[in-house]
């Protein structure tokens, strides 16, 4: 049932976890129900059905009223750990079709709910954000489609390009930094010190040009150097869709001695940054630490294996915001960061209509850690 807070309405939470995120949207479950108080036996998770016909098709089917709630779409499109048959063959599910499950979803809702909210960590067609000669614009296109189905806002995390919320001018938006809790986990599991950092004895570095604002930050609020790989392309070639890299050019001061960390809003293959990995070590670097939001592995854990045996990479720290399988989180050199109390904070107060801006403040609490300054006041739970 809807109520009133300051002027505005809201109704009861309702959480459709597709099986894509089905395990962070039963701890954003026990998180909201600790907030709220709420018995053991009470779920906001809404029970639904996934079905595929035998020749791929499939449809979503909602068992329980969703009339008046204010829902909350989770779906991990980068989820290859879900599979189903087709034509008697087992097939991963890609990005297309999880995007094409939060369609149904919405579809099956059938304008029931108060609001329609979709949290999608790994924001479907991201990588295809913008338009160099006759190419897609799948991005831009989907965001087109669900605003046009009637939901109130997207929530996503760390996407590839922010600028392309500007083809929903009109629709909330909101892309969340998983940097603080990445910094935390950094230095607590490294026992990084505050004497280390004050002596400058890292260096941030980023893998191309396009992750240098992100490096920039991390620079700035860690309070330390900061280098640049630039990578020379042949771009007479196209190998695996993309014009083969032909050198790692490094812009900064010396390494040798420095822990490095390597940051970038993802992993795909991972060649670049183990290319780069190599020549620091080469350069005599210390310990090499790299930072991502969401690790994709495209290529398997062999190389990272292979590199961690050989020194030359010491740890990966990336979030549980998209799918990384189990032999992967196993090893020494992987460092998964949870970031599903973060994700309950925001439907919180989303659900209550309440600020988000402390939330969207990629410096949580880091302040307190990298200097002898007052900490940055916590984030009061709404």
């Amino acid at each position: 049932m809807a109520s009133k807070k300051h002027g505005l309405s809201y109704g009861e939470m309702g959480l459709i976890a597709l099986k894509s995120m089905s395990t962070i949207g039963r701890e954003v479950d026990e998180w909201l129900k600790k907030k709220n108080n709420k018995d053991e036996d009470f779920s906001y998770l809404i029970d639904i059905t996934e079905s595929r016909f035998s020749n791929g098709e499939a449809k979503v089917q909602i068992n329980e009223s969703v009339r008046g709630k204010d829902i909350f779409i989770l779906c991990d499109i980068g989820n290859y750990g879900c599979t189903y048959k087709m034509f008697g063959s087992e097939n991963r599910m890609g990005p297309d079709e999880h995007f094409q499950d939060i369609k149904r979803v919405i579809s099956a809702i059938n304008g029931k709910s108060h609001r329609i909210n979709v949290v999608m960590p790994l924001l479907y067609g991201s990588r295809q954000h913008r338009r160099k000669t006759r190419e897609s614009l799948d991005c831009a296109m989907a965001l087109h489609e669900l605003q046009n189905m009637g939901i109130n806002g997207i929530y996503t995390f760390d996407v590839h390009d922010p600028n392309v919320q500007n083809a929903i001018p009109l629709l909330s938006f909101e892309n969340i930094y998983p940097t603080a809790e990445i910094v935390n986990a950094l230095i607590s599991t490294e026992n990084i010190s505050k004497q280390e950092l004050a002596n400058n004895e890292m260096i941030i570095i980023s893998p191309d040009t396009g992750a240098m604002d992100r490096a920039i930050y991390y620079s700035n609020v860690l309070r330390q150097d900061i280098g640049l790989y630039y990578k020379r392309r042949d771009y007479t070639k196209v190998i695996g869709g993309k014009n083969p890299i032909v050198e790692h050019k490094y812009i900064g001061r010396d390494v040798e001695g420095m822990d490095i960390l390597i940051v970038d809003d993802m992993i795909a293959s991972g060649g670049s940054v183990l290319d780069i990995a190599k020549e620091l070590k080469k350069k005599k670097a210390n310990r090499i630490f790299c930072a991502v939001s969401f690790a994709l592995f495209t290529e398997g854990p062999e190389k990272f294996n292979e590199y961690y045996e050989a020194g030359l990479i010491d740890k990966v720290y990336s979030t549980n915001l998209t799918y990384v399988p189990e032999e992967i989180i196993n090893q020494p050199w992987f460092h998964q960061v949870n970031l599903s109390n973060l994700v309950a904070k925001f439907l919180r107060r989303i659900n209550l209509d309440n600020s988000v801006s402390r939330l969207l403040d990629k410096t949580r609490g880091i302040k307190g850690i990298v200097s002898d300054e007052e900490k940055a006041p916590s984030v009061e739970e709404a």
